[in-house]
């Protein structure tokens, strides 16, 4: 078996210092949540062995990591494939997201300090930079810091715990609504407006976030039913 460091340098999908069934669950992540792999495709173990130039051993343990997080599946006589959620199960999701999402920020609100609403400006100002650089990769990742940033004043860490897991399975489709709606310039506007409001300790940031969401879910249904229609 060949070492990670050597990997590291001779491999396509460089893996970063982690134990290796983490760092390739984590880089099949990425490519699931970039649309590499789209709904259903199969992900086949010795093929994805042989790309990151290991055993099958830690390839099964990535699979279980991606299994847990909803974004693959074992099927009988086909083995590990790229999840395919109905469409009533996505708004399912998002409908989830803007439940727990504005409960935890209507906690957060009175507790944002100036320092904390720094941070998400930041933040944001990274995520407008992937936006009008149309790095999807990176949106994906800023997008859930940005909201997250909001929500940690709360200090309500299962309810984080469990609106980040919610977001994990979510992200893919976020990045995908983006892409067919080409929604960059709503989402930009959308999330400023978001930082305005809690800025200005107003309640209202609550509502908003909570159409947000539900908007970015209904949006998302539409383009994903005429993609799966063609």
């Amino acid at each position: 078996m060949v070492t990670s460091d050597v990997k590291s340098t001779r491999s396509k999908y460089s893996l970063q210092r982690q134990s290796l069934p983490e760092a390739i669950a984590e880089s099949l992540r990425e490519r699931i949540l970039n649309g590499e792999f789209k709904e259903g495709d199969p992900l086949v173990q010795e093929a994805i062995a042989a790309e990151y130039e290991c055993s099958r051993m830690p390839v099964r343990e990535a699979f279980r990591q991606l299994e847990a997080a909803g974004l693959i599946a074992f099927k009988i006589h086909k083995g590990a494939v790229v999840t395919t959620l109905p469409s009533d199960q996505i708004m399912e999701l998002f409908e989830l997201r803007a439940m727990l999402e504005s409960d935890l920020l209507s906690h957060a609100l009175p507790k944002m300090t100036d320092d904390d609403l720094s941070n998400s400006e930041a933040i944001l100002v990274q995520l407008e930079d992937a936006y009008h650089e149309r790095d999807i990769g990176k949106v994906g990742a800023l997008n859930w810091e940005f909201h997250r940033s909001h929500y940690l004043p709360a200090e309500r860490v299962q309810t984080l715990s469990l609106v980040q897991g919610i977001n994990v399975q979510t992200d893919r489709y976020i990045r995908l609504q983006l892409l067919l709606t080409r929604g960059f310039e709503d989402a930009e506007r959308e999330h400023r407006e978001i930082l305005r409001l809690c800025k200005e300790r107003n309640a209202d940031a609550v509502s908003f976030l909570k159409a947000h969401i539900i908007k970015a879910g209904q949006n998302l249904l539409v383009a994903l039913g005429k993609r799966r229609t063609d």
